[in-house]
């Protein structure tokens, strides 16, 4: 049955000129389509600032303004039917129900003349001026359409048609009289012209300059030293080529619906880990554990590449430090190893009675661990190691000084060179005798492996901590991305690249390490070695080897530096993206110097690791301050997505974005596979607890119960913030615990005191006609 459309709808005079006399927004008569905003393609906002006395809106389809009262507001994206009945005017009818206001249809009347002038639309009225109820085609209470905004935005005239929007602003009886809707009050990209469709929903809080910045600094933060010196001692460790069945199903099962997870939630919300949970305050004890967790991996990660700076230092000699005995840090069983070639060459050596010049170099030069008994004595500061760590914080703070702005393009270089060099390294790799040895210790699947449930957890492990997901990380740099940036795309590209990097990184070292092994005399895997014995002691030695081994061991140091700096870009900016999304309006202004604040008393902290016994230190940090803490952070945050604010508003919030929904696969990951993945990683972790130790020495027992708390602490963070969440917001546990489906809207929107939320996910279609929300 058709309603009859009431006497203040905005297309009731409209639709009696065309013969059409129901109302344009019942499902049963559709209405036809309006013209396309031309400057203004679908799903495009279109954002006004909100002030005392305009509204805020977001205009995300077609354009068909409603019937306003003078006391209700325009707020969020005005995209579906109305959510309350409008005071004493009433509303259209939707989904087939009837008016709450039938009344009489207006007689059609000439279109206005246009200003002699040819001016885009005529001028309001003076301020006394008042029109007749009923006269004016143009709904009550300042509500404005999409085409009459889109010629006022763009400086043009429409021209005059009995189904032009009027070019004056009706007053009602005794209502307040609003401003018209001026150019000065769009938020575009420029007062005139076409509004992009990579619209900027923050201008003050920066975006990317391009999309290649993004997908380079995704790139840059997830290929790391993780890549180079872990998986392929754990894939030869666990079936060789059999373990790329685990890790390629883990990959499916934990790695991509959690990078694409994270990389939605910052997108869609344009703020960084701990204002995003404004979706739900009772969870952004999440967050803080976030930033905990991040910021102790940064102060030792950078640690790392000082370590990777002074080696860098030491290879520009035309003969390598670490290539004799005879120096003063020597010992008597240091002995350099020629095997059957050199020597006495009568049998091979053993390995376990005599130290390779390269290891002493580490231990007593590099470290001068011997000057320190323990944990406990962390003996003087090595000002080498104090000096490099400056400049692997200075480094840091010039590339970070402007945000996305100056990271984004350091990634052009960073991100891409190391593939260069990893490269030039297999190929000479490959090309050494011996070096098929190797390759084939490090692929020959051994598939009885996969019946031991380890090997599976170390697969899921591998992907987890590679990826790079529940660092925030990802958050942040998808939080600077333009609202449309295909990230559906990105996952895939980075994910597997990743993947790729892995593998083509076990080939350039175990072909080298099959050539030492070959010129040592001993089997592959007493020369194979994990971490950061097979960056600074394992494939140094195996440089002195070659001709030229100074230009090769630059070569390989500098891919280091060039694979940590990205990571460490990514910690940094998660910081201060976090904090300055709190605190806008004291810390935006001044994030240059808040960044350098940051790096100055983490290079502070991290003093202590440049002392005798920092080496103890490192791994203490490395073992506990983001194991199990960061497990339960991950599925925190993804049983609070799915769970609490619910997997298909943001299924919808991902269509707004994308144009598509997440399929099967992706919800089954978020709600089920992925949860159970990290929660069996969770649970291994605890049961195969084993104490940290460092080559023979173990740590204490008030060490071990310092780095349980480090963990520990992450993890109590999110029941403290539940708590303050629950003293600090008004009702009671339930009512603090329901999900807050609004993305907070941007400061550039107006005064804190008037900014409204948008809310996009709350919209029940894609198209329709403006409504208010009371």
């Amino acid at each position: 049955m058709h309603v009859a459309c009431p006497s203040h709808c905005p297309m009731g005079e409209r639709g009696a000129q065309r013969g059409q006399v129901t109302c344009p927004r019942s499902r049963r008569r559709r209405w036809p389509r309006p013209p396309d905003l031309r400057g203004f393609p679908s799903r495009t906002p279109l954002l006004l600032r909100s002030g005392p006395s305009n509204p805020q809106l977001c205009v995300r389809g077609r354009a068909h303004p409603p019937a306003v009262g003078p006391s209700a507001r325009l707020s969020g994206c005005l995209r579906g039917r109305s959510r309350a009945p409008l005071p004493r005017l009433g509303r259209c009818a939707g989904r087939g129900r009837a008016s709450a206001a039938p009344g009489p249809r207006p007689a059609p009347r000439a279109p206005r003349p246009q200003p002699p002038d040819g001016s885009a639309c005529a001028r309001a009225p003076p301020a006394g001026a008042r029109e007749p109820p009923g006269q004016s085609g143009r709904p009550a209470g300042g509500a404005v359409s999409g085409s009459l905004a889109r010629s006022r935005l763009r400086g043009e005239a429409k021209p005059g048609s009995p189904g032009s929007p009027p070019s004056k602003m009706k007053k009602l009886q005794g209502a307040p009289q609003r401003k018209p809707i001026t150019p000065d009050l769009l938020m575009t990209p420029s007062d005139q012209g076409d509004v992009d469709l990579d619209v900027d929903f923050a201008a003050d809080r920066g975006n990317w300059t391009g999309k290649l910045d993004f997908l380079l600094s995704c790139i840059g933060y997830c290929v790391g030293l993780g890549n180079v010196w872990r998986f392929p001692y754990r894939a030869y460790t666990n079936g060789g080529g059999a373990f790329l069945v685990p890790y390629f199903l883990m990959l499916a099962i934990c790695g991509i619906p959690l990078f694409f997870l994270e990389l939605s939630l910052g997108q869609f919300s344009s703020l960084g880990p701990l204002a995003v949970w404004k979706i739900s305050p009772l969870f952004k004890g999440a967050g803080a554990a976030m930033l905990l967790i991040v910021g102790l991996v940064a102060i030792y990660y950078n640690m790392i590449i000082a370590y990777v700076l002074f080696y860098l230092f030491a290879s520009l000699t035309s003969n390598l430090p670490w290539e004799h005995c005879g120096n003063w840090w020597n010992t008597d069983l240091c002995l350099e190893h020629r095997g059957s070639k050199g020597g006495n060459g009568a049998l091979p050596l053993n390995l376990t009675s005599t130290v390779s010049p390269s290891e002493e170099y580490w231990s007593r030069y590099v470290l001068h661990i011997q000057g320190s008994q323990g944990i406990g004595s962390p003996g003087e500061i090595r000002w080498n190691l104090c000096l490099c760590l400056l400049l692997a914080w200075v480094i840091v703070f010039l590339c970070i000084l402007k945000g996305v702005k100056s990271s984004g393009k350091v990634v052009y270089f960073t991100a891409t060179f190391p593939y260069l060099i990893l490269l030039m390294l297999l190929v000479r790799g490959v090309t050494l005798p011996g070096a098929w040895k190797g390759i084939q210790f490090y692929l020959t699947p051994q598939f009885h492996h996969l019946l031991s449930s380890k090997v599976w957890i170390e697969a899921a492990l591998q992907i987890f901590y590679s990826l790079g997901v529940g660092f925030g990380g990802l958050l942040t740099f998808a939080s600077y991305n333009t609202f449309h940036q295909n990230i559906y795309r990105d996952t895939f590209i980075v994910t597997l690249g990743n993947a790729v990097t892995s593998i083509l990184a076990g080939f350039a070292i175990f072909s080298v390490l099959g050539y030492m092994s070959q010129e040592l005399g001993v089997p592959v895997d007493q020369v194979a070695k994990a971490g950061p014995g097979l960056a600074f002691v394992v494939y140094p030695q195996a440089m002195t080897m070659l001709p030229l081994s100074p230009f090769w061991s630059f070569l390989f140091f500098f891919m280091l530096l060039t694979l940590g700096l990205d990571s460490q870009f990514a910690f940094l900016e998660t910081i201060v993206t976090a904090v300055t999304d709190e605190f806008p309006y004291y810390l935006r202004p001044k994030k240059a110097v808040f960044s350098g604040l940051i790096c100055v008393a983490m290079y502070l902290m991290g003093l202590v690791l440049t002392t005798d016994g920092g080496m103890y230190w490192l791994v203490l940090l490395d073992d506990y301050s983001a194991s199990f803490g960061l497990m339960v952070v991950v599925i925190t945050t993804c049983l609070a997505v799915t769970r609490v604010y619910g997997i298909q508003r943001f299924c919808r919030d991902i269509h707004m974005m994308l144009g598509f929904k997440p399929g099967l696969y992706f919800r089954a990951c978020w709600l089920f596979l992925s949860p159970a993945t990290l929660l069996a990683l969770l649970v291994y972790s605890i049961v195969k607890y084993q104490p940290s130790e460092y080559g023979s020495y173990r740590f204490p027992a008030w060490a071990e119960l310092l780095g349980i708390l480090m963990g520990l602490l992450s993890c109590l963070m999110i029941p403290a913030g539940m708590l303050v969440a629950v003293l600090r917001e008004e009702g009671s546990l339930w009512e603090v615990s329901l999900p807050r489906p609004c993305l907070p809207g941007p400061p550039a929107l107006g005064p804190p005191a008037r900014t409204e939320n948008i809310c996009p996910s709350t919209l029940p279609k894609p198209h329709g006609l403006f409504q208010p929300v009371a």
